[in-house]
């Protein structure tokens, strides 16, 4: 892990000085927590009293109390018993521990699927979960659940990081008979499953999900039926507004459901662009709100844009776009698109057989950000996708 060392030889500086070493044990917490979690890790070595402090139960509370941090995203590449992130305050990318959980035969190969707070959860090749700390490498295996229906969507919500509070959901079945089942983390079990009915005020219900073949403008037969790379294939976004917990997703086709569990309902979004359309399209959420981003071609360029849909007309407008130089680079590339939210910025990984590229767009500043190549022990390593996670020491399994 990246850490710098002259912040570290700062802080030996201000404790030989005594400033720090003055204050006392609640206020020293309180001042500490709001380093870098990177920073957090070389603690221990700074003098005796700041290595027994950074591993008290007080000190990961006083971390809590700190409203957010600066997001991680935990990439997916083909091993998946590795764990590689990209820092977004520090512009970088580290490489973590595996938790060793994961290194068990029964949960080798384990495909990241959700993450919340500061926790991820991944889904083993015979559908068991467990949920990790990447930072920590802290991890719990929850109880087996019946898969039932054929699985659509998985869904994470962390409601409390210091105390290990949430849930995961699962939504299963075939449109228009939908269920969701979830796993509550204070009582360690899987809740009764709830089938879901169609809301009375959807009004989109067009029989268009079944993959449909047809020419694209260079003479290629093209079907419909998203291919989504492993971690993406349950791929949701959950937001809590208003009191209502509602889960979002796509169909094969490309359509947004979105499940509310609050009303247990369901409703479908209108499409973005017609069925006869190149496109690849990923749905995210970012401060609150679900978002869609749409990678498509017309005229012999590509544009990548951000889409939000009005929820009264259930019309779709646009609120960013790419600039036209730089995603003129993706034409003609058959690029698919994975991308997470993460506050006020969307990760986008683009990849294909020929290219591979990570855009960082941040919404406050307007800027699409190419990140740099990611490199390890001389190895250039190529994501398929990534989760976003906070990165904090108190986070519970």
């Amino acid at each position: 892990m990246e850490i710098g060392n002259g912040c570290i030889s700062k802080k030996r500086k201000l404790v030989e000085e005594g400033s720090l070493d003055e204050l006392n044990e609640d206020l020293l917490e309180r001042v500490l927590s709001w380093l870098p979690t990177s920073t957090l890790f070389r603690l221990g070595s700074v003098c005796k009293r700041w290595k027994s402090m950074a591993d008290s139960q007080s000190f990961k509370l006083a971390c809590s109390r700190i409203p957010s941090r600066d997001p991680w995203f935990y990439m997916v590449d083909a091993d998946l018993n590795r764990s590689i992130v990209f820092d977004s305050a520090k512009s970088s990318w580290k490489r973590l521990n595996h938790p060793s959980l994961l290194l068990r035969d029964h949960n080798r190969d384990s495909i990241p699927v959700a993450a919340s707070g500061g926790l991820v959860c991944f889904r083993n090749m015979s559908g068991g979960y467990v949920v990790c700390n990447p930072v920590t490498g802290s991890c719990r295996e929850l109880p087996p659940v019946d898969p039932g229906q054929s699985l659509l969507a998985i869904a994470m919500n962390a409601y409390s990081n210091y105390h290990g509070s949430y849930k995961l959901v699962l939504v299963s079945g075939d449109l228009p008979k939908l269920s969701f089942k979830v796993y509550n983390s204070i009582t360690n079990c899987w809740e009764e499953e709830i089938m879901l009915r169609r809301n009375a005020d959807d009004c989109t219900r067009d029989n268009d999900d079944d993959a449909v073949y047809f020419l694209s403008t260079a003479g290629n037969v093209v079907v419909t039926n998203m291919q989504r790379s492993p971690s993406k294939q349950y791929s949701s976004v959950f937001t809590l507004k208003d009191g209502e917990e509602i889960v979002y997703f796509l169909t094969s086709s490309g359509r947004v459901i979105a499940c509310n569990l609050t009303q247990k309902c369901f409703s479908e979004y209108p499409r973005l662009l017609p069925v006869f359309s190149e496109y690849s399209i990923d749905v995210v959420e970012c401060k609150g709100e679900m978002l869609v981003v749409v990678l498509s071609e017309f005229f012999e360029s590509a544009s990548l844009r951000v889409w939000q849909c009005d929820p009264k007309t259930k019309t779709w407008n646009q609120i960013a776009a790419m600039p036209p130089a730089m995603s003129h680079e993706f034409y003609d590339k058959k690029l698919d698109i994975n991308c997470v939210g993460a506050g006020d910025q969307i990760f986008i990984c683009l990849s294909s057989a020929e290219l591979c590229s990570y855009v960082l767009y941040n919404f406050v500043t307007n800027r699409w950000v190419e990140l740099p190549e990611c490199s390890v022990n001389g190895e250039s390593l190529e994501f398929m996708s990534a989760l976003s996670f906070e990165p904090r020491i108190e986070a519970s399994v």
